[in-house]
């Protein structure tokens, strides 16, 4: 009898030295910290509660044999566990499970667990995810090194996925030359925000669609749309193959105007206005489409986090502790949100602890090829 992630941990580096007194094997030590944080524990402590309460449960599948570990030795395993490595086997095994029809889009973005201080610019464990958007997977993560940015930390976690047919979106920040060069290189599309962070890209753009207007946009493909129980109109002009750009913008393939008006009680209540470049060819709402479910890593993930996994109280400053344990939480999130099931994710993690077909079920959502 198995479990998925029994294969997903077989080729995980065992960050311990090869010792007698290593009592407790890798494979079920990141077995149970995965199911025990589905099931809705936030702490090594309650890691342990849940594996002591279950392991009639986990007898089947995991050795254990010198019991389930303490606290102790979860966090220990968890601090010197190189995140990267353990990201990746998860990410690899999401990666599996998207559908391939058509382009999966792929959004990059950033989210720091508040209370985990660390020297990075936010100053506190801040974690790059790349998010499957349509499938509602976390393909994978890197954590801003001490000192570093997610600026430079977003090639590498990049340079970890199969890119091949995706769409990548990424918010301004990481409006970089060469990260949209790494993602063409890849086999990618990207489509990138433009802000003042890039001006004198922002301004060629704004010429763009300066000139577009001036021939009263002849040529343009246009779309509107009404978002938000019809307090949001959204307007979208693109310009294919735009001229006066920069060089060094990989393979630009149109730029796009997005104009938003908030309506309240039928009148216009706030405009914004922003620009995005883009390496693809098609029609203003499809592109618009990939804008706009840019931000479903915000509500699909990042707020998910923060409500049920309650991730911006974690306090894992221990080595890689809270880069792992991040990760954890991610992959519970997108297994619980691909289950059949109906209730907020915290009903399915309660349901997870106290019904144990249901967290096998839960296990064997995914399964690797």
């Amino acid at each position: 009898m198995s479990i998925p992630l029994l294969a997903v941990f077989a080729d995980v580096p065992d960050p311990r030295r090869e010792t007698k007194n290593k009592l407790h094997e890798l494979v079920d030590i990141l077995t149970l910290a995965t199911c025990a944080v589905i099931a809705g524990a936030d702490g090594w402590d309650q890691v342990a509660a849940f594996g002591r309460a279950k392991q009639t449960l986990f007898a089947p599948y995991l050795r254990l044999p010198h019991g389930v570990p303490s606290p102790d030795t979860f966090e220990r395993v968890f601090a010197k566990l190189d995140p990267d490595a353990f990201a990746d086997r998860f990410g690899r095994w999401m990666a599996a499970a998207c559908e391939s029809t058509g382009l999966v889009h792929v959004a990059i973005d950033g989210k720091s667990a508040r209370r985990s201080t660390k020297n990075t610019f936010t100053g506190c464990l801040h974690l790059v995810e790349a998010w499957a958007v349509e499938n509602r997977l976390i393909l994978g993560q890197r954590s801003v090194p001490e000192g570093g940015h997610e600026i430079t930390t977003a090639p590498d976690l990049l340079g970890a996925l199969d890119l091949t047919g995706a769409v990548v979106t990424v918010d301004a920040a990481f409006c970089q030359k060469e990260l949209v060069s790494q993602i063409r290189t890849q086999g990618g599309h990207y489509v990138v925000c433009v802000k003042g962070n890039q001006k004198g890209l922002r301004g060629a753009v704004a010429e763009v669609f300066a000139r577009a207007g001036e021939d009263a946009f002849a040529g343009c493909d246009m779309g509107s749309a009404v978002e938000d129980g019809h307090e949001e109109e959204r307007y979208v002009t693109v310009v294919e193959d735009p001229e006066g750009l920069p060089s060094g913008w990989a393979d630009v393939g149109a730029v796009a105007l997005v104009c938003r008006e908030r309506v309240v009680n039928g009148k216009p209540n706030e405009s914004t206005a922003h620009y995005y470049l883009t390496s693809l060819r098609i029609g203003a709402v499809e592109l618009a489409g990939y804008i706009r479910n840019h931000w479903g890593i915000e509500n699909g993930l990042h707020w998910c986090l923060d409500i049920a996994f309650r991730e911006d109280d974690s306090r894992a400053r221990a080595g890689h502790a809270g880069a792992n344990l991040g990760m954890i939480r991610r992959v519970a999130l997108s297994l619980l949100q691909r289950a059949d099931t109906k209730g907020s994710i915290r009903t399915r993690r309660m349901k997870a602890a106290w019904d144990d077909q249901y967290l096998l079920k839960v296990l064997k959502i995914l399964t690797t090829k």
